[in-house]
């Protein structure tokens, strides 16, 4: 069973964090963006039965239902394990979220990121946190159960005190799903590059420092712990039964059909990926061109890389064959030593350091096979 990812990579405001191909963008080319969208649905071929649906973007959520609904009718007749939408404060009302609903819709993952106003407004962000939770009582009104909730720790102006609080509003609204990001940064975001140059826009200079970061990351993994919420991937935590069956298939090396701007696929042999901007994205529709920019077929040496490093995401982490203990015994006897990994029972998992030191470990792995 495949996944489908659907990308709508149109947002009302850029955050100053975000790195992702998305922006806001005219009302013009988000319509033919659609329409080229719906001639890539047309085509796909989801033979292999498609169980999980993920809209993801981009903030997807500001679609009326003349966008949305044609996209959602495309997709192969069947039941959904899971279908999320991607949705941003200030985009959810009452109309839409019976919409979702009733085009099939089961779960709403929320990119809060934090309920401070100062934090909010440096991130380039317009909700509040009692605008959040208006839309999280609409969304469970219009039978909404399963609802995801993201905080970012590390955002500039955020202090322990200013963390707690927003520890504090997720506690109340009491999500049966949380992700927690700690803040990076590169070249492709405004924040970054203002950090790359020492500039001072978008509070550039008030990120907390890595260490303090670290400690609010796992005082939230504490936090959560203690209401229920179980971690079983590095940034994401769930009661029992509310874990991201999407995302779970991205960990396992499953496979995944991606459509739209930037998406990827994988069908265990070879991997895929569609040109990066709306805009290359829809001059490929308007010049009868396919979408796909690049593909390359998956080596067994690529296999064994990345059964480790997505793997050891999730807490349950591995259990290695044979061959992966011989091909890996040097740097996984090194990472046990440093406290970075436990293999107990055979079965290799991230430490809670190595969870917060977790790209260090991956990058052991990797032209070793």
């Amino acid at each position: 069973m495949i996944g489908i990812y659907i990308s709508v990579p149109f947002c009302a405001q850029k955050c100053t964090f975000c790195n992702f191909a998305s922006g806001v963008s005219r009302p013009e080319l988000i319509q033919e963006y659609l329409l080229a969208l719906g001639a890539e649905l047309a085509a796909a071929e989801c033979s292999a039965g498609p169980d999980t649906l993920y809209v993801g973007g981009g903030t997807p959520s500001l679609l009326d239902p003349e966008g949305l609904d044609p996209i959602v009718r495309r997709l192969p007749a069947t039941e959904w394990r899971e279908a999320t939408i991607e949705a941003s404060p200030g985009t959810v009302t009452e109309e839409r979220a019976a919409l979702w609903r009733r085009l099939g819709f089961d779960r709403v993952s929320l990119g809060v990121q934090s309920f401070v106003e100062r934090e909010i407004r440096a991130a380039g962000r317009k909700h509040s946190a009692e605008g959040v939770a208006d839309e999280v009582a609409w969304l469970r009104r219009a039978g909404f159960e399963r609802i995801s909730v993201d905080l970012i720790a590390g955002l500039p102006h955020q202090t322990r005190q200013s963390w707690r609080e927003s520890l504090g509003w997720v506690e109340r609204l009491d999500p049966p799903h949380v992700s927690i990001y700690m803040l990076e940064t590169d070249g492709d975001s405004r924040l970054g590059r203002e950090i790359g140059t020492g500039g001072d826009r978008y509070g550039a200079r008030e990120i907390p420092g890595d260490d303090e970061i670290a400690e609010m990351y796992l005082e939230a993994v504490e936090r959560l712990a203690r209401g229920g919420w179980r971690r079983y991937e590095i940034s994401n935590f769930a009661r029992s039964g509310f874990e991201s069956l999407h995302n779970l298939k991205y960990w396992r090396g499953e496979p995944y059909l991606g459509l739209g701007a930037d998406a990827h696929s994988y069908d265990l042999k070879c991997r895929w990926w569609n040109v990066a901007t709306a805009r290359e994205y829809v001059d490929r529709f308007r010049a009868g061109l396919p979408p796909v920019e690049g593909s390359e077929v998956v080596s067994e040496r690529q296999r064994l890389e990345e059964h480790f490093f997505l793997g050891l995401r999730e807490t349950a982490g591995i259990q290695p064959v044979a061959e992966e203990w011989r091909h890996f015994g040097a740097p996984i006897r090194r990472l046990r030593e440093d406290g970075l990994l436990d293999d107990t029972g055979g079965r290799l998992r991230l430490t809670d350091r190595g969870m917060l030191l977790s790209n260090e470990v991956f990058q052991e792995f990797l032209g070793r096979a």
